[in-house]
């Protein structure tokens, strides 16, 4: 455990550094954790299982076997320390909520949950939980857009706010933002264009659309892909 003692020295003395605890390294927070790590990121990850720690060993800063449910174990490894920790633990609810109850009382600056059904997050929510999280049904949403629609990529940020990826309809091209009024015609805003250079640019009234150009649009839902599907 003394690397442990060593990473949250480290942390304390720079503010700036980013340190993230991932406990259960299923799909979700294997993944997460990876991608963190990745990025530059300093990330603990905890998980029950032997075979899932040994598989994640040198591809995250630490990585160790330990029940999250005991409250020594979350000591030792001074969870508290990090700046945030996400609890990816989906299998077991019991041992989600348990842990999640656990890091409220040692007083976790930030806390981001997984959460397997709406039960299950009410619960957290309850419990205090900053950042309730549905991958699942946040993926299957996502991905009931891309197939009904046109777009080639779809984010909601929240239940009436979308940001979308689609390629210029036809009845856009050659005119510019101003010129085909857009976001009176259509309701949605373009914010980025992707030209034949392969780069994103800033949009503006006087932007011109050509061809085969990528979009990046914001607005609702409804109107968003309407506007995707145009021709």
């Amino acid at each position: 455990m003394d690397n442990f003692s060593l990473l949250r020295g480290r942390r304390k003395q720079d503010g700036s550094a980013t340190s993230v605890a991932v406990i259960g390294l299923g799909r979700f927070g294997g993944s997460l954790a990876s991608e963190l790590a990745r990025s530059g990121t300093e990330v603990l990850g905890v998980d029950a299982d032997e075979d899932t720690v040994q598989g994640l060993n040198g591809v995250l800063t630490h990585v160790v076997r330990a029940d999250s449910t005991r409250q020594a174990a979350l000591d030792q490894l001074g969870v508290a320390d990090f700046d945030r920790v996400v609890v990816g633990i989906g299998s077991d609810i019991q041992a989600s909520i348990l842990t999640c109850s656990l890091l409220k009382r040692m007083g976790v600056r930030s806390i981001w949950a997984k959460a397997i059904s709406e039960q299950h997050g009410l619960i957290l929510e309850q419990l205090g939980i900053d950042h309730v999280i549905y991958p699942e049904a946040d993926m299957g949403r996502r991905v009931a857009h891309l197939v009904r629609g046109s777009m080639l990529d779809y984010v909601e940020f929240d239940e009436d706010l979308v940001v979308a990826k689609t390629v210029a309809p036809r009845e856009i091209v050659g005119k510019s933002l101003e010129e085909s009024a857009v976001r009176r015609k259509h309701g949605i805003t373009i914010v980025k264009i992707k030209g034949a250079d392969g780069r994103w640019h800033s949009a503006g009234a006087t932007s011109v659309v050509a061809e085969g150009d990528t979009l990046i649009v914001i607005g609702p839902v409804e109107r968003t892909e309407r506007f995707a599907a145009l021709l």
